[in-house]
């Protein structure tokens, strides 16, 4: 296979990735928002499972400090094309390549336990509907 091809899945992973760093962050904002503007769909049973979830799959590998296979695909994929990988999480090596920032693995695992706690404590204020 060409290396491009390579890149190219190597990036539609990363787009996949981001799709569901939004969907967790926004997932939230939208539930809480919904609750309060008195949005139906925020309630419903599908999306807030999925959503519980994926903030749930995120939460346990960050415990049990294992990368996300996302990450690990997409640097696979980054390695066959001669391309750089990164070290640490996904969300680790964006951060620091967005916003210049840095932190321990702790910091972390710390956020995603607050942010997963806060998720399930919505499922229970804001109740989903089936």
């Amino acid at each position: 296979m060409d290396s491009r091809w390579f890149l190219i899945l190597a990036d539609l992973l990363l787009a996949l990735h981001m799709l569901l760093v939004v969907f967790v962050i926004l997932g939230l904002v939208a539930t809480l928002m919904g609750h309060c503007l008195k949005w139906r769909w925020v309630r419903n049973f599908w999306f807030r499972l999925s959503h519980l979830i994926v903030i749930g799959i995120v939460v346990l590998q960050s415990w049990l400090g294992v990368l996300c296979p996302l990450t690990v695909w997409e640097m696979t994929l980054r390695e066959k094309a001669g391309d750089a990988a990164y070290d640490g999480s996904f969300i680790q090596h964006w951060l620091q390549s967005i916003l210049y920032y840095s932190a321990p693995d702790w910091v972390f695992i710390l956020v995603y336990s607050v942010f997963g706690a806060l998720v399930l404590a919505s499922w229970f204020w804001v109740r989903p509907t089936f």
